[in-house]
Protein backbone atom coordinates (compact mmCIF):
# COMPACT_ATOMS: atom_id res chain seq x y z
CA UNK A 1 0.00 0.00 0.00
CA UNK A 2 0.96 3.54 -0.90
CA UNK A 3 1.69 5.44 2.32
CA UNK A 4 2.08 8.75 -0.09
CA UNK A 5 -0.29 11.51 1.81
CA UNK A 6 -2.58 13.76 0.11
CA UNK A 7 -1.13 17.84 -0.71
CA UNK A 8 -2.78 20.78 -1.93
CA UNK A 9 -1.27 22.64 -4.71
CA UNK A 10 1.69 24.01 -2.57
CA UNK A 11 2.71 21.11 -1.15
CA UNK A 12 1.39 21.10 2.02
CA UNK A 13 -0.19 17.60 3.90
CA UNK A 14 -3.86 17.61 4.04
CA UNK A 15 -5.47 16.76 6.89
CA UNK A 16 -8.41 13.71 7.23
CA UNK A 17 -11.52 15.14 5.95
CA UNK A 18 -9.87 18.42 3.70
CA UNK A 19 -9.15 18.39 -0.13
CA UNK A 20 -8.71 20.90 -2.58
CA UNK A 21 -11.15 21.09 -5.43
CA UNK A 22 -9.53 22.21 -8.85
CA UNK A 23 -10.35 25.77 -8.63
CA UNK A 24 -8.40 25.95 -5.73
CA UNK A 25 -10.60 26.41 -3.24
CA UNK A 26 -10.97 23.81 0.12
CA UNK A 27 -13.36 22.29 1.77
CA UNK A 28 -13.66 20.15 4.89
CA UNK A 29 -16.11 17.06 4.82
CA UNK A 30 -17.40 15.73 8.50
CA UNK A 31 -20.76 13.88 10.16
CA UNK A 32 -22.29 15.60 13.00
CA UNK A 33 -23.33 13.72 16.33
CA UNK A 34 -26.60 13.24 14.94
CA UNK A 35 -24.71 11.30 11.48
CA UNK A 36 -25.64 13.58 8.67
CA UNK A 37 -22.79 14.90 6.34
CA UNK A 38 -21.86 18.87 6.32
CA UNK A 39 -19.27 20.25 3.92
CA UNK A 40 -16.97 23.76 4.74
CA UNK A 41 -15.37 25.39 2.08
CA UNK A 42 -12.65 28.43 2.58
CA UNK A 43 -10.23 30.15 -0.53
CA UNK A 44 -7.71 29.64 2.53
CA UNK A 45 -5.98 26.63 4.26
CA UNK A 46 -4.36 28.23 6.94
CA UNK A 47 -4.63 31.91 8.85
CA UNK A 48 -1.64 33.21 7.12
CA UNK A 49 -2.87 32.15 3.19
CA UNK A 50 -3.13 35.38 1.39
CA UNK A 51 -7.18 35.74 -0.17
CA UNK A 52 -7.02 35.10 -3.78
CA UNK A 53 -7.54 38.02 -5.91
CA UNK A 54 -11.30 38.79 -6.63
CA UNK A 55 -12.57 36.52 -3.80
CA UNK A 56 -14.22 37.76 -0.34
CA UNK A 57 -12.10 37.62 2.45
CA UNK A 58 -13.11 34.53 5.15
CA UNK A 59 -11.90 32.43 7.73
CA UNK A 60 -9.52 29.88 6.37
CA UNK A 61 -10.80 26.01 6.69
CA UNK A 62 -8.43 25.08 9.58
CA UNK A 63 -10.23 27.93 11.58
CA UNK A 64 -13.49 26.77 10.70
CA UNK A 65 -12.83 23.07 11.73
CA UNK A 66 -11.44 23.91 14.85
CA UNK A 67 -14.39 25.85 15.66
CA UNK A 68 -16.60 22.72 14.49
CA UNK A 69 -14.70 20.52 16.95
CA UNK A 70 -14.76 22.92 19.35
CA UNK A 71 -18.64 23.31 19.63
CA UNK A 72 -19.18 19.63 19.33
CA UNK A 73 -16.84 19.76 22.47
CA UNK A 74 -19.38 22.26 24.28
CA UNK A 75 -22.55 20.69 23.08
CA UNK A 76 -23.50 22.61 20.25
CA UNK A 77 -23.88 20.48 17.36
CA UNK A 78 -23.67 22.04 14.52
CA UNK A 79 -26.57 21.77 12.24
CA UNK A 80 -28.42 23.04 9.58
CA UNK A 81 -31.63 23.08 11.31
CA UNK A 82 -33.65 26.25 10.61
CA UNK A 83 -35.90 28.63 12.82
CA UNK A 84 -39.14 27.55 10.95
CA UNK A 85 -37.88 23.56 11.12
CA UNK A 86 -37.10 24.30 15.39
CA UNK A 87 -40.82 25.85 15.91
CA UNK A 88 -42.65 23.29 13.91
CA UNK A 89 -40.28 20.48 15.54
CA UNK A 90 -41.06 22.45 18.90
CA UNK A 91 -44.78 22.45 18.25
CA UNK A 92 -45.22 18.60 17.48
CA UNK A 93 -44.67 18.65 21.25
CA UNK A 94 -47.32 20.67 22.20
CA UNK A 95 -50.67 18.14 22.76
CA UNK A 96 -53.61 18.54 23.72
CA UNK A 97 -54.32 22.05 23.53
CA UNK A 98 -57.38 24.42 22.84
CA UNK A 99 -58.07 25.40 19.43
CA UNK A 100 -57.96 28.97 20.05
CA UNK A 101 -53.84 28.48 21.35
CA UNK A 102 -53.31 25.77 17.85
CA UNK A 103 -54.68 28.78 15.61
CA UNK A 104 -52.42 31.20 17.40
CA UNK A 105 -49.37 28.53 16.90
CA UNK A 106 -50.24 28.25 13.20
CA UNK A 107 -50.18 31.89 12.70
CA UNK A 108 -47.04 32.49 14.13
CA UNK A 109 -45.46 29.85 12.04
CA UNK A 110 -47.05 31.24 8.61
CA UNK A 111 -45.46 34.67 9.66
CA UNK A 112 -42.17 32.71 10.26
CA UNK A 113 -42.45 31.04 6.91
CA UNK A 114 -42.73 34.35 5.32
CA UNK A 115 -40.22 36.07 7.07
CA UNK A 116 -36.28 36.27 6.03
CA UNK A 117 -35.81 35.23 9.82
CA UNK A 118 -37.35 31.67 9.52
CA UNK A 119 -34.85 30.23 6.81
CA UNK A 120 -31.80 30.87 9.45
CA UNK A 121 -29.99 28.31 11.07
CA UNK A 122 -30.71 28.20 15.16
CA UNK A 123 -26.83 27.67 15.32
CA UNK A 124 -26.60 31.56 13.83
CA UNK A 125 -29.15 33.47 15.86
CA UNK A 126 -27.31 34.94 18.67
CA UNK A 127 -29.49 37.25 21.50
CA UNK A 128 -29.01 40.69 19.25
CA UNK A 129 -30.44 39.12 16.22
CA UNK A 130 -33.53 38.21 18.22
CA UNK A 131 -34.39 41.17 19.82
CA UNK A 132 -33.69 43.09 16.12
CA UNK A 133 -35.96 40.49 14.44
CA UNK A 134 -38.91 41.41 17.17
CA UNK A 135 -38.24 45.13 16.45
CA UNK A 136 -38.46 45.08 12.83
CA UNK A 137 -41.53 43.04 13.40
CA UNK A 138 -43.20 45.87 15.46
CA UNK A 139 -41.40 48.64 12.99
CA UNK A 140 -43.03 46.73 10.17
CA UNK A 141 -46.58 47.55 11.67
CA UNK A 142 -47.36 44.40 13.92
CA UNK A 143 -49.02 45.08 17.50
CA UNK A 144 -47.12 44.55 20.80
CA UNK A 145 -49.78 41.56 21.25
CA UNK A 146 -48.62 39.84 18.30
CA UNK A 147 -45.04 40.67 18.83
CA UNK A 148 -45.76 38.90 22.28
CA UNK A 149 -47.43 35.70 20.39
CA UNK A 150 -44.26 35.54 18.27
CA UNK A 151 -41.80 35.90 20.87
CA UNK A 152 -43.56 33.13 22.90
CA UNK A 153 -43.51 30.65 20.50
CA UNK A 154 -40.04 31.28 19.80
CA UNK A 155 -38.57 31.45 23.22
CA UNK A 156 -39.67 28.05 24.31
CA UNK A 157 -38.90 26.49 21.41
CA UNK A 158 -35.01 27.87 21.33
CA UNK A 159 -35.17 26.93 25.27
CA UNK A 160 -35.93 23.13 23.69
CA UNK A 161 -33.04 23.25 21.11
CA UNK A 162 -30.72 24.37 24.18
CA UNK A 163 -31.99 21.34 25.88
CA UNK A 164 -31.06 19.45 23.05
CA UNK A 165 -27.84 20.54 23.27
CA UNK A 166 -28.43 22.03 19.70
CA UNK A 167 -27.07 25.74 20.79
CA UNK A 168 -25.55 26.87 23.73
CA UNK A 169 -27.87 29.47 24.84
CA UNK A 170 -31.32 30.46 24.00
CA UNK A 171 -30.85 33.65 22.36
CA UNK A 172 -34.22 34.75 23.38
CA UNK A 173 -33.94 34.33 27.17
CA UNK A 174 -34.33 38.27 27.48
CA UNK A 175 -37.43 40.82 28.61
CA UNK A 176 -39.27 41.73 26.55
CA UNK A 177 -39.98 44.93 27.73
CA UNK A 178 -36.49 46.12 27.73
CA UNK A 179 -36.58 45.69 23.24
CA UNK A 180 -39.70 46.49 22.07
CA UNK A 181 -42.42 49.66 23.21
CA UNK A 182 -45.97 48.54 25.00
CA UNK A 183 -47.78 50.32 22.89
CA UNK A 184 -50.92 48.15 23.36
CA UNK A 185 -54.64 49.94 24.08
CA UNK A 186 -55.02 48.96 27.76
CA UNK A 187 -58.57 47.51 27.74
CA UNK A 188 -60.41 49.30 30.40
CA UNK A 189 -63.46 49.06 32.11
CA UNK A 190 -66.40 51.61 31.67
CA UNK A 191 -67.75 53.26 35.56
CA UNK A 192 -70.74 52.37 36.14
CA UNK A 193 -72.33 55.52 34.46
CA UNK A 194 -71.31 54.26 31.56
CA UNK A 195 -72.69 51.08 32.40
CA UNK A 196 -76.26 52.38 32.89
CA UNK A 197 -76.12 54.49 29.64
CA UNK A 198 -75.76 51.85 27.95
CA UNK A 199 -78.21 49.10 29.47
CA UNK A 200 -80.84 51.79 29.30
CA UNK A 201 -80.23 53.00 25.68
CA UNK A 202 -80.72 48.83 25.10
CA UNK A 203 -83.30 48.13 27.08
CA UNK A 204 -85.53 50.88 25.50
CA UNK A 205 -84.31 50.92 21.57
CA UNK A 206 -86.97 49.22 19.49
CA UNK A 207 -84.82 46.77 18.06
CA UNK A 208 -81.76 46.12 20.28
CA UNK A 209 -83.88 45.61 23.52
CA UNK A 210 -84.12 41.67 22.44
CA UNK A 211 -80.77 42.07 23.31
CA UNK A 212 -81.21 43.67 26.62
CA UNK A 213 -81.16 40.38 28.92
CA UNK A 214 -78.27 38.84 27.56
CA UNK A 215 -76.18 41.89 27.56
CA UNK A 216 -76.92 42.78 31.23
CA UNK A 217 -75.88 39.47 32.37
CA UNK A 218 -72.65 39.37 30.70
CA UNK A 219 -72.34 42.24 32.83
CA UNK A 220 -72.44 41.13 36.18
CA UNK A 221 -71.62 37.71 35.80
CA UNK A 222 -68.34 38.48 34.20
CA UNK A 223 -67.93 35.84 31.66
CA UNK A 224 -65.70 35.25 29.07
CA UNK A 225 -67.65 35.63 25.67
CA UNK A 226 -66.77 32.08 24.67
CA UNK A 227 -67.95 30.32 28.06
CA UNK A 228 -71.55 32.88 27.67
CA UNK A 229 -71.80 31.29 24.23
CA UNK A 230 -71.64 27.86 25.41
CA UNK A 231 -74.67 28.35 28.50
CA UNK A 232 -77.26 25.48 27.79
CA UNK A 233 -80.33 25.33 29.51
CA UNK A 234 -79.36 22.72 31.93
CA UNK A 235 -76.27 25.23 33.20
CA UNK A 236 -78.50 27.61 34.66
CA UNK A 237 -79.45 25.87 38.09
CA UNK A 238 -82.88 27.58 39.23
CA UNK A 239 -82.89 25.40 42.21
CA UNK A 240 -79.55 26.86 43.69
CA UNK A 241 -79.42 30.43 41.70
CA UNK A 242 -75.46 29.03 40.45
CA UNK A 243 -74.36 29.27 36.69
CA UNK A 244 -72.49 26.59 36.23
CA UNK A 245 -69.74 26.95 33.90
CA UNK A 246 -67.43 24.00 32.83
CA UNK A 247 -67.08 24.44 28.69
CA UNK A 248 -66.94 27.09 26.24
CA UNK A 249 -68.20 27.47 22.68
CA UNK A 250 -65.87 28.15 19.97
CA UNK A 251 -66.34 28.34 15.85
CA UNK A 252 -63.61 27.34 13.54
CA UNK A 253 -62.13 29.40 10.62
CA UNK A 254 -63.56 26.05 8.81
CA UNK A 255 -67.04 27.18 10.34
CA UNK A 256 -66.81 23.92 12.75
CA UNK A 257 -68.45 24.68 16.30
CA UNK A 258 -65.88 23.23 18.96
CA UNK A 259 -67.11 22.98 22.63
CA UNK A 260 -64.17 22.33 24.44
CA UNK A 261 -63.36 23.20 27.98
CA UNK A 262 -62.45 26.35 29.66
CA UNK A 263 -59.66 28.42 29.20
CA UNK A 264 -57.87 26.70 32.40
CA UNK A 265 -59.01 24.38 34.71
CA UNK A 266 -60.18 26.94 37.43
CA UNK A 267 -62.60 28.22 34.75
CA UNK A 268 -64.76 25.22 35.68
CA UNK A 269 -66.60 27.32 38.39
CA UNK A 270 -70.64 27.94 39.65
CA UNK A 271 -71.20 31.18 40.01
CA UNK A 272 -73.41 32.44 42.17
CA UNK A 273 -76.82 34.45 40.34
CA UNK A 274 -77.89 37.73 41.86
CA UNK A 275 -82.02 37.62 41.81
CA UNK A 276 -81.96 39.74 38.72
CA UNK A 277 -79.79 37.78 36.61
CA UNK A 278 -82.10 35.04 37.33
CA UNK A 279 -85.23 36.76 36.33
CA UNK A 280 -83.07 37.65 33.27
CA UNK A 281 -82.21 34.12 32.25
CA UNK A 282 -85.82 33.09 33.32
CA UNK A 283 -86.66 35.26 30.46
CA UNK A 284 -84.16 34.45 27.78
CA UNK A 285 -85.25 30.35 28.40
CA UNK A 286 -89.38 31.85 28.39
CA UNK A 287 -88.43 33.74 24.79
CA UNK A 288 -85.85 31.30 23.37
CA UNK A 289 -86.97 30.05 19.95
CA UNK A 290 -87.56 26.58 19.75
CA UNK A 291 -85.32 25.03 16.78
CA UNK A 292 -86.66 22.51 13.99
CA UNK A 293 -83.59 20.45 15.63
CA UNK A 294 -81.47 21.06 18.19
CA UNK A 295 -77.85 21.42 17.85
CA UNK A 296 -75.65 18.73 19.51
CA UNK A 297 -71.93 19.67 19.18
CA UNK A 298 -69.71 17.46 21.02
CA UNK A 299 -72.54 16.06 23.56
CA UNK A 300 -74.12 19.75 24.74
CA UNK A 301 -77.20 20.67 23.25
CA UNK A 302 -80.21 23.07 24.50
CA UNK A 303 -77.87 26.29 23.90
CA UNK A 304 -79.25 29.46 25.11
CA UNK A 305 -78.52 31.58 22.18
CA UNK A 306 -79.29 30.78 18.72
CA UNK A 307 -78.76 32.37 15.62
CA UNK A 308 -81.32 32.51 12.43
CA UNK A 309 -80.00 29.52 11.15
CA UNK A 310 -80.73 27.64 14.37
CA UNK A 311 -77.13 27.09 15.33
CA UNK A 312 -75.82 28.65 18.35
CA UNK A 313 -74.21 32.27 18.51
CA UNK A 314 -70.46 32.67 18.58
CA UNK A 315 -68.46 35.54 19.89
CA UNK A 316 -68.53 36.82 16.47
CA UNK A 317 -72.17 37.56 16.16
CA UNK A 318 -71.69 39.36 20.03
CA UNK A 319 -68.98 41.40 18.89
CA UNK A 320 -70.77 42.43 15.56
CA UNK A 321 -73.78 43.18 18.06
CA UNK A 322 -72.10 45.42 20.50
CA UNK A 323 -70.64 47.54 17.73
CA UNK A 324 -74.09 48.30 15.69
CA UNK A 325 -75.20 49.03 19.74
CA UNK A 326 -72.42 51.49 20.76
CA UNK A 327 -72.59 52.96 16.76
CA UNK A 328 -76.72 53.87 17.12
CA UNK A 329 -75.78 54.75 20.55
CA UNK A 330 -73.28 57.20 19.41
CA UNK A 331 -74.83 59.00 17.00
CA UNK A 332 -77.67 59.23 18.81
CA UNK A 333 -76.07 61.49 22.02
CA UNK A 334 -73.81 63.97 22.28
CA UNK A 335 -71.79 62.53 24.83
CA UNK A 336 -69.77 59.74 23.17
CA UNK A 337 -68.99 56.23 25.48
CA UNK A 338 -66.03 54.80 24.88
CA UNK A 339 -65.43 51.34 22.84
CA UNK A 340 -67.62 48.35 24.11
CA UNK A 341 -67.23 45.00 23.37
CA UNK A 342 -68.50 41.59 25.60
CA UNK A 343 -64.81 41.51 26.95
CA UNK A 344 -65.12 45.08 28.27
CA UNK A 345 -68.34 43.80 30.12
CA UNK A 346 -65.83 41.08 31.91
CA UNK A 347 -63.51 43.80 32.87
CA UNK A 348 -66.24 46.19 33.94
CA UNK A 349 -67.57 43.41 36.00
CA UNK A 350 -64.58 42.13 37.43
CA UNK A 351 -63.41 45.80 38.65
CA UNK A 352 -67.15 46.59 39.94
CA UNK A 353 -66.79 43.48 42.52
CA UNK A 354 -63.21 44.65 43.36
CA UNK A 355 -64.49 47.97 44.01
CA UNK A 356 -67.10 46.92 46.40
CA UNK A 357 -64.47 45.62 48.56
CA UNK A 358 -65.11 41.55 47.31
CA UNK A 359 -62.44 39.22 48.45
CA UNK A 360 -59.51 38.41 46.37
CA UNK A 361 -59.55 35.14 46.12
CA UNK A 362 -63.51 34.62 45.78
CA UNK A 363 -62.89 37.56 42.97
CA UNK A 364 -60.43 35.22 41.33
CA UNK A 365 -63.14 32.15 41.76
CA UNK A 366 -65.58 34.06 40.08
CA UNK A 367 -63.64 35.13 36.96
CA UNK A 368 -62.16 31.70 36.89
CA UNK A 369 -58.44 33.39 36.87
CA UNK A 370 -55.71 30.42 37.16
CA UNK A 371 -53.69 33.35 39.14
CA UNK A 372 -54.87 36.43 41.41
CA UNK A 373 -52.07 38.78 40.09
CA UNK A 374 -54.38 38.61 36.67
CA UNK A 375 -57.45 39.42 38.69
CA UNK A 376 -55.82 42.34 40.31
CA UNK A 377 -53.65 43.57 37.95
CA UNK A 378 -54.96 43.27 35.06
CA UNK A 379 -59.22 43.00 35.33
CA UNK A 380 -59.13 46.07 37.73
CA UNK A 381 -59.30 49.52 36.89
CA UNK A 382 -58.79 51.74 40.31
CA UNK A 383 -58.40 55.32 39.23
CA UNK A 384 -58.14 58.33 41.23
CA UNK A 385 -62.19 59.14 41.58
CA UNK A 386 -62.03 55.53 43.12
CA UNK A 387 -59.47 56.28 45.49
CA UNK A 388 -60.41 58.93 46.68
CA UNK A 389 -64.32 57.93 47.19
CA UNK A 390 -62.39 55.09 49.25
CA UNK A 391 -60.96 57.45 51.52
CA UNK A 392 -64.08 59.90 52.14
CA UNK A 393 -65.89 56.01 52.97
CA UNK A 394 -63.22 55.74 55.40
CA UNK A 395 -63.47 59.18 56.61
CA UNK A 396 -59.73 59.90 55.92
CA UNK A 397 -60.41 62.94 54.18
CA UNK A 398 -62.85 64.71 56.88
CA UNK A 399 -59.69 64.51 59.25
CA UNK A 400 -59.31 68.04 60.51
CA UNK A 401 -55.08 68.92 61.67
CA UNK A 402 -54.85 70.24 65.36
Amino acid sequence: MSDAKRRDNKGRVLHVGEAQMEDGRYMYRYKDPYGKRKTVYSWRLTSGDPTPSGKRKEVSLREKIREIENNIKRGMYTTDMTVCELVEKYLTTKTGVAYSTRQGYQFVQNLLAKESFGQRKIVEVKTSDAKIFLIQLQESGKGYSTVCTVRGVLRPAFQMAADDDMIIKNPFQFELHTVVVNDSVKRDAITREQERKFLEFIEKDPHYSQFYDAIFILFKTGLRISEFCGLTIKDVDFRKNVLRVNHQLQRTSKMEYICAPPKTECGNRNIPMKPEVVEAFKRIIKNRPKPKVEPIINGYTGFLFLDKNGMPKVSQHWQKCFQLILQKYNNTYRVQLPKITPHVCRHTCCTNYAKSGMNPKILQYIMGHADVSVTLDTYTHIKEEDAKEEMERLGLLNVKEA
